[in-house]
């Protein structure tokens, strides 16, 4: 009986069923990946390596060395049009504020592609947490809460 009626729909009708079916799925996706700290990213040109060769920073030749914080560096990449950006550098700038010895770096991919390129920056914003010595230990894709920044804060400052 339903298949019946569900072969009288025309086909603009099951389209958009399955368009916004699929919005619902992909929707509850971002919504709970969204801003969530994760693992470390490996940086293109750095192979398994043991610590002892790894490079000395993220920013090293960069124009961005010697801004890095004491304890631990908010880099974040951002881009012109981006809303979610605006509210993260907001974020970002309290949490510094905050939490001494901690610095936040804001750098546009747009004007940086290759530092995007290096370190696998695939959307904006995305927030990478430095450690003192330059390196990666863990970063968010899109826009995180205050709360998820001083969690992953404390986890990489621990």
């Amino acid at each position: 009986m339903f298949v019946a009626h569900l072969l009288a729909w025309s086909p603009g009708v099951i389209v958009l069923i399955a368009a916004v079916t699929l919005a619902l799925v992909f929707g509850s996706y971002r919504l709970m990946t969204d801003g969530r700290f994760g693992g470390t990213h490996k940086v293109r040109g750095v192979q398994e390596m043991p610590d002892a060769e790894l490079p000395e920073s993220l920013l090293a030749e960069t124009s961005w060395q010697d801004d890095m914080g004491e304890r631990a560096t908010l880099l974040q990449f951002s881009s012109a049009f981006c809303a979610p950006c605006r509210a993260t550098r907001r974020i970002l700038e309290e949490v510094t504020a905050m939490v001494p010895g901690v610095a936040h770096i804001e750098v546009d991919a747009e004007e940086h592609l290759d530092l995007v390129r290096r370190l696998g920056v695939t959307r904006t914003p995305t927030t990478i947490i430095i450690d003192s010595l330059g390196h990666e230990v863990t970063r968010a894709a899109g826009a995180p809460t205050k709360q998820q920044v001083m969690t992953a804060l404390d986890s990489a400052l621990g």
